[in-house]
């Protein structure tokens, strides 16, 4: 159980400056995460890997020589935003372009995404590569829905070392390609980690039984097994990964492998030598020779008491990038060349000055203190209702809603009250708490809301006092843009079960003829029933997916707190007495 902490929303940030406080002769703080503190070969590839923090030494830790050049780190267990991502990655630019790389999964997707759009639309030849080495998250069949634990590390060193190697972004890229095609790995867990502030770990194994297959974000296994000895575990890691072996591999006799036995936080280094043992015999035995084994906690799942067998498949290429020297605070292999460390001025991290708020109309002016009052309401539930939703989401995901949703909520507070001090309009106003939100949160409902008050805003505008038609379209294109962002539909057991009731009944009520505020109200009753009713459904999207039948009987996280939220506004509005109509 996690006892120092501050404030739990702040403690990633605290984390990241103590961090490079530790280590600032590898690494520096910038805006979103770290980059290496030494200067990197010109025009070489720059290799930014990134996701939420909580797995230390991932991912700040492998920052340094011969491997990341900068890494986009997010708040516990939720990804990093756009904005951080594009962030580091415009400060480890070494002008041969940027390769991303970082787990599947879908908050990371949608972030890094945006961010790698944002780079290529400035001329930056950006690539991406995410990790899919855990065979126990999908069937081989869909290998590309799998997501990435500790074969995170195999990928990001060949790809670093390939950089160091002089190689260009093409080929780079293909290494990259071809080290996740070449990964294999598979968990296990005791217990679960308990977040800072948590009273209870996200999730339980009973006493003397283990889950197999689980993540790196608490997410539950798969499975319950009886808890075997070293021996038994090591039997049953190296059986399931020698059942599955890569493409091109026709059998794992003469073969040449990469292992990392990893522990996941609470296991010790004692524990994981004695399970190598076996681990060692076991692929001799397969005829297999292992090549630099590594053996410690490499990608952990903050306290959980758990351990994960990697495979690396080598050829000649990629054995000569595992075994390449790097240089980082958390992993050391071989010896690395003395690195020039880069002078204050080459380590200043910009700060963008704040932007200029072109005053709305005085009708928009009116109506952006509303939507202040809407978005302090937001808040104020959100602050309310944040533990249940960390609990709600930890029944099949990793627990980190209620936190996200935290820390988007107050920054998007915060831009909105000083937006509506500078005389913004509504627009402006709510554009500054969309920006706010997806920074600050992170992770999927942050991305997921910042796209909605954007898409909303582009239709109320500044110049004129919204009304009950404009809104609806605003709300109508934020379900659009969710929907065309987040892929999901409804029956997947998402927010988008909630927003699309909510949009359809409030464009209905609207076309009737109603005021926004009844429209509204009568909306956000349909969003709640439609919340409620997804504790029937089965999770096809995101982290909850391979646990389907563990969330049944509970609702969506996302769901829920989009219908507290527009309850919440509703009763705003109702206050007002439709003075938005």
């Amino acid at each position: 159980m996690t006892r120092l902490f501050n404030d739990p929303t702040e403690f990633a940030d605290e984390m990241i400056d103590g961090f490079v406080a530790a280590n600032h002769l590898q690494v520096r703080r910038v805006s979103g995460g770290v980059v290496r503190s030494t200067r990197s070969t010109p025009d070489s590839v720059a290799v930014v890997i990134g996701g939420g923090s909580g797995h230390y030494p991932a991912f700040g830790g492998l920052v340094g020589q011969g491997l990341a050049h900068g890494a986009a780190m997010g708040n516990l267990f939720a990804s990093p935003s756009a904005g951080q991502v594009y962030s580091v990655a415009t400060a480890a630019n070494n002008g041969g372009g940027v390769l991303l790389s970082y787990g599947n999964y879908a908050g990371d997707v949608l972030h890094f995404t945006q961010a790698q759009e944002k780079l290529r639309n400035e001329g930056v030849d950006c690539r991406t590569v995410t990790v899919t080495d855990d065979i126990a998250s999908a069937s081989i069949a869909e290998k590309h829905k799998r997501r990435g634990i500790a074969g995170d590390l195999t990928v990001f060193k060949a790809a670093a070392a390939a950089s160091e190697a002089g190689y260009s972004i093409d080929d780079v890229e293909r290494v990259a390609i071809l080290a996740n095609e070449r990964t294999r790995s598979i968990g296990v867990a005791f217990t679960g980690c308990t977040l800072p502030g948590a009273d209870t770990p996200l999730f339980t194994v009973p006493e003397g039984r283990m889950a197999v297959g689980m993540g790196i974000h608490g997410e539950p296994g798969l499975r319950e097994t009886d808890v075997p000895s070293a021996d038994g575990l090591a039997d049953l890691l190296v059986g399931e990964l020698l059942a599955e072996l890569p493409d091109g591999i026709g059998q794992a006799d003469g073969q040449r492998v990469g292992v990392i036995l990893n522990g996941l936080g609470s296991v010790k280094y004692e524990e994981l030598f004695v399970v190598y043992k076996r681990v060692a015999a076991l692929l001799e035995e397969a005829g297999l020779t292992v090549v630099d084994p590594e053996v410690g906690e490499l990608v952990t799942s903050f306290d959980m008491a758990g351990v994960s067998l990697t495979l690396f498949w080598l050829d000649d290429e990629l054995e000569t990038f595992w075994r390449a020297p790097a240089d980082t605070p958390a992993y050391r292999k071989g010896s690395v060349g003395a690195a020039e460390q880069m002078d204050e001025a080459e380590m200043h991290d910009s700060v963008a000055t704040a932007a200029v708020v072109e005053p709305g109309s005085p009708e928009s002016q009116a109506a952006a203190v509303t939507a202040l009052a809407a978005i302090e309401a937001v808040l104020a539930v959100i602050e309310e209702n944040a533990d249940e939703l960390g609990r709600i989401d930890a029944v099949a995901g990793d627990g980190d809603h209620g936190v996200g949703m935290q820390r988007g909520a107050r920054a998007a507070a915060a831009a909105a009250r000083d937006a509506q001090a500078k005389g913004a309009g509504v627009e402006t106003l709510l554009v500054s708490a969309a920006d706010a939100w997806a920074d600050r949160a992170g992770g999927t409902s942050g991305a997921l809301w910042g796209v909605m008050l954007r898409a909303l805003a582009g239709e109320v505008g500044d110049t004129a006092a919204p009304t009950a038609e404009s809104v609806s379209a605003g709300v109508t294109a934020a379900r659009t843009g969710i929907q065309s962002f987040g892929k999901a539909e409804v029956g997947d057991k998402t927010m988008v079960d909630a927003i699309v009731p909510f949009t359809d009944t409030l464009a209905a009520e609207v076309a009737t003829g109603k005021g926004l505020t009844a429209a509204w109200s009568t909306a956000a009753d349909a969003a709640t029933a439609a919340a409620r009713e997804t504790a029937d459904l089965l999770p096809r999207m995101g982290r909850a997916r391979p646990h389907a039948e563990k969330s049944l009987g509970t609702p969506d996280a996302g769901a829920h707190s989009f219908a507290l939220i527009v309850q919440s506004i509703a009763v705003v509005l109702t206050a007002e007495k439709g003075e938005t109509e």
